[in-house]
Protein backbone atom coordinates (compact mmCIF):
# COMPACT_ATOMS: atom_id res chain seq x y z
CA UNK A 1 0.00 0.00 0.00
CA UNK A 2 2.99 2.36 0.71
CA UNK A 3 4.34 1.63 -2.53
CA UNK A 4 1.12 2.30 -4.63
CA UNK A 5 0.95 5.64 -2.56
CA UNK A 6 4.27 6.50 -3.27
CA UNK A 7 4.17 5.66 -6.51
CA UNK A 8 1.07 7.94 -7.09
CA UNK A 9 2.30 10.73 -5.34
CA UNK A 10 5.21 10.55 -7.50
CA UNK A 11 2.81 10.53 -10.93
CA UNK A 12 1.38 14.13 -9.36
CA UNK A 13 4.57 15.42 -8.54
CA UNK A 14 6.07 14.83 -12.26
CA UNK A 15 2.82 16.07 -13.35
CA UNK A 16 2.95 19.08 -11.97
CA UNK A 17 6.18 19.65 -12.85
CA UNK A 18 5.85 19.07 -16.27
CA UNK A 19 2.97 21.77 -16.28
CA UNK A 20 4.53 23.93 -15.15
CA UNK A 21 6.87 24.40 -18.02
CA UNK A 22 4.48 26.32 -20.17
CA UNK A 23 3.68 28.59 -18.10
CA UNK A 24 7.68 29.64 -17.23
CA UNK A 25 8.24 29.31 -21.32
CA UNK A 26 5.26 32.11 -21.31
CA UNK A 27 7.20 33.83 -18.69
CA UNK A 28 10.49 33.75 -20.62
CA UNK A 29 8.96 34.86 -24.28
CA UNK A 30 7.24 37.71 -22.27
CA UNK A 31 10.74 38.65 -21.60
CA UNK A 32 11.54 38.96 -25.20
CA UNK A 33 12.97 36.04 -25.96
CA UNK A 34 12.45 33.83 -29.10
CA UNK A 35 12.19 30.37 -29.99
CA UNK A 36 16.07 29.43 -31.05
CA UNK A 37 17.68 30.85 -28.02
CA UNK A 38 15.15 29.50 -25.97
CA UNK A 39 15.29 25.83 -27.28
CA UNK A 40 19.66 26.40 -26.98
CA UNK A 41 19.67 27.05 -23.34
CA UNK A 42 16.68 24.40 -22.60
CA UNK A 43 19.07 21.89 -24.28
CA UNK A 44 22.59 23.01 -22.73
CA UNK A 45 21.16 22.90 -19.48
CA UNK A 46 19.36 19.91 -20.04
CA UNK A 47 21.81 18.16 -21.58
CA UNK A 48 24.86 19.22 -18.91
CA UNK A 49 22.25 17.37 -15.59
CA UNK A 50 21.22 14.57 -17.91
CA UNK A 51 25.10 14.15 -19.23
CA UNK A 52 25.80 13.86 -15.15
CA UNK A 53 23.42 11.74 -14.22
CA UNK A 54 24.77 9.62 -17.18
CA UNK A 55 28.30 9.89 -15.24
CA UNK A 56 27.01 8.86 -11.86
CA UNK A 57 25.39 5.89 -12.97
CA UNK A 58 28.51 4.93 -14.86
CA UNK A 59 27.32 4.93 -18.61
CA UNK A 60 28.75 7.69 -20.40
CA UNK A 61 27.63 8.33 -23.98
CA UNK A 62 30.14 6.39 -26.83
CA UNK A 63 27.78 6.68 -30.12
CA UNK A 64 27.76 4.25 -32.89
CA UNK A 65 26.55 5.51 -36.29
CA UNK A 66 23.10 3.72 -35.09
CA UNK A 67 23.18 5.63 -31.99
CA UNK A 68 23.92 8.66 -33.47
CA UNK A 69 21.21 8.56 -35.87
CA UNK A 70 18.62 7.90 -33.01
CA UNK A 71 20.29 10.88 -31.14
CA UNK A 72 19.75 12.72 -34.26
CA UNK A 73 15.89 11.82 -34.83
CA UNK A 74 14.79 12.44 -31.00
CA UNK A 75 17.07 16.15 -30.83
CA UNK A 76 14.71 17.23 -33.86
CA UNK A 77 11.23 15.44 -33.64
CA UNK A 78 11.87 15.37 -29.44
CA UNK A 79 13.49 19.42 -28.53
CA UNK A 80 14.56 21.64 -31.64
CA UNK A 81 11.27 21.56 -34.06
CA UNK A 82 8.04 20.93 -31.33
CA UNK A 83 10.20 23.39 -29.24
CA UNK A 84 10.39 25.78 -31.43
CA UNK A 85 6.89 25.49 -31.97
CA UNK A 86 5.74 25.48 -28.62
CA UNK A 87 7.58 28.74 -27.94
CA UNK A 88 6.57 30.56 -30.77
CA UNK A 89 2.88 29.90 -29.69
CA UNK A 90 3.40 31.42 -26.33
CA UNK A 91 4.19 34.61 -27.77
CA UNK A 92 0.78 34.65 -29.25
CA UNK A 93 -1.51 32.78 -27.58
CA UNK A 94 -2.34 31.24 -23.73
CA UNK A 95 -0.05 28.91 -22.05
CA UNK A 96 -2.93 27.22 -20.10
CA UNK A 97 -4.45 26.67 -23.75
CA UNK A 98 -1.03 25.38 -24.97
CA UNK A 99 -0.70 23.21 -22.27
CA UNK A 100 -4.74 21.83 -23.40
CA UNK A 101 -3.75 21.43 -26.96
CA UNK A 102 -0.46 19.40 -25.69
CA UNK A 103 -2.98 16.61 -24.56
CA UNK A 104 -3.64 15.92 -28.38
CA UNK A 105 0.02 13.79 -28.20
CA UNK A 106 -1.84 10.18 -27.56
CA UNK A 107 -4.91 11.46 -30.00
CA UNK A 108 -2.29 12.13 -32.68
CA UNK A 109 0.20 9.44 -32.19
CA UNK A 110 -2.86 7.00 -31.86
CA UNK A 111 -3.63 6.67 -36.09
CA UNK A 112 0.87 6.88 -36.85
CA UNK A 113 0.93 3.59 -34.68
CA UNK A 114 -2.34 2.11 -36.42
CA UNK A 115 -0.30 3.35 -40.10
CA UNK A 116 3.41 1.86 -38.87
CA UNK A 117 1.90 -1.34 -37.43
CA UNK A 118 2.58 -0.44 -33.74
CA UNK A 119 -0.44 -0.95 -32.75
CA UNK A 120 -3.78 -2.29 -33.88
CA UNK A 121 -7.23 -0.24 -34.39
CA UNK A 122 -9.60 0.06 -31.78
CA UNK A 123 -13.09 1.73 -31.95
CA UNK A 124 -12.97 3.32 -28.88
CA UNK A 125 -9.57 4.83 -29.64
CA UNK A 126 -10.94 6.47 -32.56
CA UNK A 127 -13.65 7.37 -30.79
CA UNK A 128 -11.13 9.19 -28.59
CA UNK A 129 -9.63 10.78 -31.59
CA UNK A 130 -12.81 11.93 -32.87
CA UNK A 131 -13.31 13.91 -29.48
CA UNK A 132 -9.86 15.35 -29.45
CA UNK A 133 -10.72 16.76 -33.29
CA UNK A 134 -14.34 18.24 -31.16
CA UNK A 135 -11.99 19.96 -28.67
CA UNK A 136 -9.72 21.68 -31.50
CA UNK A 137 -12.74 22.81 -33.03
CA UNK A 138 -14.55 23.98 -29.73
CA UNK A 139 -11.53 26.10 -29.45
CA UNK A 140 -11.00 27.68 -33.17
CA UNK A 141 -15.08 27.87 -34.53
CA UNK A 142 -16.94 29.84 -31.97
CA UNK A 143 -16.14 34.03 -31.91
CA UNK A 144 -16.16 34.11 -28.03
CA UNK A 145 -13.96 31.51 -27.50
CA UNK A 146 -10.63 32.89 -26.99
CA UNK A 147 -9.26 36.09 -25.72
CA UNK A 148 -8.79 37.91 -29.37
CA UNK A 149 -10.06 36.29 -32.41
CA UNK A 150 -6.93 37.11 -34.17
CA UNK A 151 -5.21 33.91 -31.34
CA UNK A 152 -6.82 31.67 -33.93
CA UNK A 153 -4.36 31.46 -36.83
CA UNK A 154 -1.76 30.20 -34.02
CA UNK A 155 -3.31 27.39 -33.09
CA UNK A 156 -2.19 25.36 -35.75
CA UNK A 157 1.75 26.68 -34.57
CA UNK A 158 0.05 25.33 -31.29
CA UNK A 159 -0.68 21.78 -33.19
CA UNK A 160 2.96 21.42 -34.61
CA UNK A 161 4.38 20.12 -30.88
CA UNK A 162 2.23 17.54 -30.06
CA UNK A 163 2.55 16.10 -33.42
CA UNK A 164 5.78 15.97 -33.30
CA UNK A 165 5.51 14.74 -29.81
CA UNK A 166 3.55 11.62 -31.28
CA UNK A 167 5.99 10.85 -34.17
CA UNK A 168 8.88 10.93 -31.52
CA UNK A 169 6.96 8.04 -29.47
CA UNK A 170 5.96 6.26 -32.42
CA UNK A 171 9.94 6.13 -34.45
CA UNK A 172 10.69 4.74 -30.95
CA UNK A 173 8.28 2.33 -30.82
CA UNK A 174 8.68 1.15 -34.40
CA UNK A 175 12.68 1.43 -34.43
CA UNK A 176 13.91 1.52 -30.93
CA UNK A 177 16.76 3.40 -29.71
CA UNK A 178 19.82 1.45 -31.31
CA UNK A 179 20.52 -0.12 -27.41
CA UNK A 180 21.08 3.29 -25.53
CA UNK A 181 19.19 3.38 -21.97
CA UNK A 182 16.54 5.99 -21.93
CA UNK A 183 18.79 9.01 -20.16
CA UNK A 184 21.78 8.25 -22.86
CA UNK A 185 19.51 8.41 -25.18
CA UNK A 186 18.15 12.67 -24.05
CA UNK A 187 21.41 13.18 -23.37
CA UNK A 188 22.83 12.34 -26.60
CA UNK A 189 19.72 14.21 -27.89
CA UNK A 190 19.77 17.35 -25.99
CA UNK A 191 23.65 18.01 -27.23
CA UNK A 192 22.84 17.28 -30.94
CA UNK A 193 19.77 19.96 -30.40
CA UNK A 194 21.98 22.10 -28.37
CA UNK A 195 24.73 21.95 -31.78
CA UNK A 196 21.42 22.43 -34.33
CA UNK A 197 20.01 25.17 -32.22
CA UNK A 198 22.22 26.98 -31.50
CA UNK A 199 24.12 28.70 -34.61
CA UNK A 200 20.61 29.08 -35.91
CA UNK A 201 19.74 31.35 -33.20
CA UNK A 202 23.26 33.09 -33.96
CA UNK A 203 22.01 33.45 -37.79
CA UNK A 204 18.12 34.75 -36.39
CA UNK A 205 19.81 37.18 -34.11
CA UNK A 206 18.10 35.31 -31.25
CA UNK A 207 21.00 34.03 -29.35
CA UNK A 208 20.77 34.55 -25.22
CA UNK A 209 24.03 36.28 -23.51
CA UNK A 210 23.48 34.69 -20.20
CA UNK A 211 25.73 37.85 -19.20
CA UNK A 212 23.98 40.13 -21.53
CA UNK A 213 21.52 41.88 -18.98
CA UNK A 214 20.63 40.83 -14.93
CA UNK A 215 18.67 37.87 -14.29
CA UNK A 216 15.08 38.64 -14.06
CA UNK A 217 12.09 36.40 -14.31
CA UNK A 218 12.97 36.01 -17.77
CA UNK A 219 16.32 34.57 -17.43
CA UNK A 220 15.32 32.64 -13.94
CA UNK A 221 11.55 31.19 -15.93
CA UNK A 222 14.32 29.92 -18.72
CA UNK A 223 16.76 28.02 -16.23
CA UNK A 224 13.78 26.98 -13.91
CA UNK A 225 11.99 25.49 -17.31
CA UNK A 226 15.25 23.81 -18.34
CA UNK A 227 16.10 21.98 -14.27
CA UNK A 228 12.76 20.79 -14.49
CA UNK A 229 12.37 19.61 -17.80
CA UNK A 230 15.63 17.19 -17.14
CA UNK A 231 14.61 16.50 -13.99
CA UNK A 232 10.93 14.83 -14.66
CA UNK A 233 12.64 13.23 -17.85
CA UNK A 234 14.65 11.65 -15.09
CA UNK A 235 11.86 10.65 -13.01
CA UNK A 236 10.01 9.92 -15.60
CA UNK A 237 12.09 7.23 -16.57
CA UNK A 238 12.39 5.75 -13.09
CA UNK A 239 8.71 6.09 -12.83
CA UNK A 240 8.09 3.50 -15.92
CA UNK A 241 10.73 1.11 -14.34
CA UNK A 242 8.97 1.27 -10.94
CA UNK A 243 5.73 0.78 -12.40
CA UNK A 244 5.36 0.14 -16.03
CA UNK A 245 4.54 2.41 -19.05
CA UNK A 246 1.39 1.91 -18.96
CA UNK A 247 0.82 3.43 -15.41
CA UNK A 248 3.28 6.25 -16.08
CA UNK A 249 1.81 7.33 -19.25
CA UNK A 250 -1.17 8.41 -17.04
CA UNK A 251 0.94 11.64 -16.51
CA UNK A 252 -0.53 13.33 -19.44
CA UNK A 253 -3.87 13.89 -17.86
CA UNK A 254 -1.85 15.64 -15.01
CA UNK A 255 0.43 17.55 -16.89
CA UNK A 256 -2.35 19.29 -18.63
CA UNK A 257 -4.43 19.82 -15.67
CA UNK A 258 -1.39 21.85 -13.80
CA UNK A 259 -0.24 23.01 -16.72
CA UNK A 260 -3.91 24.81 -16.47
CA UNK A 261 -3.89 25.75 -13.38
CA UNK A 262 -0.57 27.12 -13.07
CA UNK A 263 -1.20 29.46 -16.24
CA UNK A 264 -4.26 30.87 -13.82
CA UNK A 265 -2.35 31.25 -10.69
CA UNK A 266 1.15 32.13 -12.20
CA UNK A 267 -0.06 34.38 -15.09
CA UNK A 268 -3.64 35.22 -14.01
CA UNK A 269 -5.26 33.37 -17.28
CA UNK A 270 -8.49 33.01 -17.62
CA UNK A 271 -10.83 31.03 -20.45
CA UNK A 272 -13.95 31.20 -21.90
CA UNK A 273 -16.26 28.47 -21.76
CA UNK A 274 -15.44 27.07 -25.10
CA UNK A 275 -12.09 26.65 -24.02
CA UNK A 276 -13.76 24.98 -20.52
CA UNK A 277 -15.64 22.62 -22.88
CA UNK A 278 -12.82 21.64 -25.31
CA UNK A 279 -10.82 20.46 -21.94
CA UNK A 280 -13.33 18.30 -20.50
CA UNK A 281 -14.00 16.83 -24.31
CA UNK A 282 -9.95 16.41 -24.39
CA UNK A 283 -9.69 14.78 -21.21
CA UNK A 284 -12.68 12.33 -22.58
CA UNK A 285 -10.40 11.90 -25.30
CA UNK A 286 -7.33 11.07 -23.77
CA UNK A 287 -9.10 8.48 -21.70
CA UNK A 288 -10.39 6.63 -24.51
CA UNK A 289 -6.63 6.93 -26.50
CA UNK A 290 -4.27 5.78 -23.96
CA UNK A 291 -4.17 2.25 -22.48
CA UNK A 292 -6.26 1.69 -19.08
CA UNK A 293 -3.40 1.25 -16.60
CA UNK A 294 -4.03 -2.15 -14.24
CA UNK A 295 -6.08 -1.90 -11.25
CA UNK A 296 -2.78 -3.09 -9.11
CA UNK A 297 0.15 -1.98 -9.77
CA UNK A 298 3.20 -4.33 -9.85
CA UNK A 299 6.37 -2.19 -9.54
CA UNK A 300 9.26 -3.83 -11.87
CA UNK A 301 12.86 -3.82 -10.94
CA UNK A 302 14.42 -0.55 -11.84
Amino acid sequence: MNERNSLFGALIVLGAGWGLTQPLGKLAVEGGYRLFGLVFWQAVISGAILGLLCLLRGKPLRLNRAQLWACLVIALVGTVLPGAASYTALVYLPSGLVSILLSLVPMMAFPVAVLLGNENFAWSRLTGLALGLCGVLLIVLPEASLPDRAMVVYIPIALIAPLFYAMEGNYVARWGIAGLDPLQLLFGASAIAALISGPLAVLQGQFINPFGRPYGVAEWALIGSAVIHAGVYSSYVWLVGRAGPVFAVQVSYLVTAFGVVWAMWLLGERYSLWVWAAFAILLVGLALVQPRPPLDIEPTES
